[in-house]
């Protein structure tokens, strides 16, 4: 665990910092379980941040303390939702700003991103950790996500389970496979 980390809602602000760690993070820890040609068609079509999310403040980010050349760094981010888009960021073709219902759906777990420097240091689970509680908090009792192949392991030990495989299209010719997992609180 990363105690010196500290979360706290992300900020429009913050906007382009995010999309600098989103690409940083998937170019970084994607490698292993996506090709090339697929990380840089996701970065232009999926992945992005997500500006609802941080107008809602369900989109948090860890930092750590300042270096030499900034007060703050963010080295992690990650959300939950009360709206209907399951994954992307503002790029993304697939949004649905629709309200869920939390008695009987499922709140989504949005747009985890780690610097790979940080990785499996604490990180990402303090961030889940926030979006747990406080889609807890507004009522919700399930959680779901489309998890990259390079989240599962991750998500799987904080207790979510595999439900299905899909695959999101990028443009022609090009697809990322992820996987949609469910967590009843």
């Amino acid at each position: 665990m990363t105690p010196r980390a500290q979360i706290r809602p992300a900020r429009q602000a913050d906007a382009v910092e995010l999309q600098r760690l989103i690409e940083t993070s998937v170019r970084g820890l994607q490698a292993g379980d996506y090709s090339a040609a697929q990380i840089e068609a996701a970065i232009v079509e999926v992945y992005g941040v997500d500006t609802t999310l941080i107008a809602d403040g369900t989109y948090f980010v860890a930092e750590i303390p300042a270096d030499e050349t900034r007060q703050r760094n963010i080295v992690g981010c990650g959300g939950w939702s009360r709206r209907k888009t399951l994954f992307g960021g503002d790029q993304w073709h697939g949004h649905d700003e629709l309200l869920l219902d939390p008695v009987r759906e499922a709140a989504k777990i949005r747009a985890f991103f780690v610097h790979p420097s940080w990785a499996r240091r604490g990180i990402g689970t303090l961030i889940l950790d926030a979006c747990e509680r406080a889609a807890l908090a507004e009522g919700f009792r399930r959680l779901e996500m489309a998890a990259t192949l390079t989240g599962v392991k991750f998500y799987e030990a904080r207790g979510y389970a595999r439900r299905e495989t899909f695959d999101v299209q990028l443009g022609v010719g090009r697809a990322i496979e992820v996987v949609r997992m469910e967590k009843c609180m």
